[in-house]
C-alpha cells in the first residue's frame, strides 16, 4: 500500500489493462484487507483516496479472472466500504443495461 498517484496509475494501465482516466474507480487492497486505496479521474485530476480499519477486515469479492478484476456497481462498493459481506447478499433479477458503460469506455478510447 505504498503506492500513491503513479504507482497506481501505472498498475491500472499495465497490470489491469484498464484506463486510468476513464472515470472508473480503481480500488486496491492489502494482503490483511484492513486497508484500501481509491484510484479515481474527475475530469481535471486523480484522487487517492485511502481507509484503514482499526479492527475488521473488508470483505473483498472473488475475482472473477486471472488479472485479478472485480466489477462492482455503486451499490456493491457502499456494502464493500459499510463492513458488509457481498457473498451474503443476493442481487434481484432485474434488467441493468451494462453494455453501455462498455461502449462509453471504448468510444473513448478510440476502439
Amino acid at each position: 500500500m505504498r503506492k500513491s498517484f503513479e504507482g497506481l496509475y501505472g498498475l491500472v494501465r499495465d497490470q489491469l489493462g484498464l484506463d486510468p482516466l476513464s472515470g472508473h474507480l480503481c480500488i486496491f487492497c492489502n494482503k490483511e484487507r484492513n486497508r484500501l486505496k481509491i484510484l479515481f479521474w474527475d475530469g481535471s485530476g486523480l484522487w487517492v483516496c485511502a481507509k484503514r480499519l482499526e479492527k475488521g477486515r473488508f470483505s473483498w469479492p472473488l475475482e472473477s479472472s486471472e488479472q485479478g478484476r472485480v466489477r462492482l456497481n455503486h451499490e456493491e462498493l457502499a456494502l464493500l466500504l459499510g463492513g458488509i459481506e457481498l457473498c451474503r447478499t443476493q442481487r434481484k433479477n432485474w434488467y441493468r443495461k451494462e453494455e453501455l458503460i462498455s461502449k462509453k469506455v471504448e468510444e473513448k478510447a478510440g476502439v
